[in-house]
């Protein structure tokens, strides 16, 4: 498996170019997400606030990125109630899958809990990539994690964002974030997400 960075950025982001995000305390503190080794092998399940608090503990992730018939892509701004990198775009959906679930089903979870997107919308859904990496949010937390990321095609654009959770969306001309990267990053991207679109365009 190829690595992006896995054990690099290691200071914390500067303040004045962040925002804040991920869930409330009390949410974090009771979930569990799937730990990891760099090759993406299962260890032992980790407290999600834990994961995501001090050097962090590496886990297993995704992002999923929703395409329409046209090749633009959908991206969905984080909410402001987010703990890390709150307001940043993002690709459509990003998360954890819990212990036993593959990154498909826990795509197929949130797409439907985040959007109202359900599987009879979208057609090809499947694993594109994987990379491991760490980034460091301010002094609030911390991301390292092995993401895998999925696509889909979109065929019904029928979206009902739960407010909770998106902040906004977009649709972006998929060429554009490639062929124009500074305008993509006047957006703030998630950083699992600008890897992401990184390794593609390469």
């Amino acid at each position: 498996m190829s690595s992006e960075d896995a054990e690099g950025s290691s200071e914390p982001e500067d303040a004045a170019s962040s925002g804040g995000a991920a869930e409330e305390y009390h949410e974090n503190a009771e979930q569990l997400v799937v730990g990891v080794d760099e090759d993406d092998n299962e260890e032992e399940l980790v407290n999600r606030l834990d994961a995501h608090t001090g050097d962090g503990r590496r886990h297993r992730a995704f992002t999923s990125l929703l395409f329409d018939q046209d090749g633009r892509i959908l991206l969905a701004q984080r909410s402001p109630k987010k703990r890390l990198w709150d307001t940043y775009w993002d690709g459509t959906v990003a998360s954890h899958p819990v212990k036993g679930q593959t990154q498909i089903e826990a795509t197929r979870q949130r797409l439907e809990e985040e959007l109202g997107v359900t599987p009879d919308q979208y057609d090809n859904l499947r694993v594109t990539d994987r990379f491991k990496y760490k980034r460091y949010y301010m002094d609030e937390g911390v991301e390292h994690e092995v993401c895998a990321v999925l696509q889909a095609t979109l065929i019904d654009k029928s979206l009902d964002p739960d407010p909770d959770e998106v902040g906004g969306l977009m649709w972006v001309p998929y060429e554009r974030l490639h062929e124009n990267p500074r305008w993509y990053r006047q957006l703030r991207l998630c950083p699992w997400f600008e890897i992401a679109m990184r390794r593609d365009f390469e």
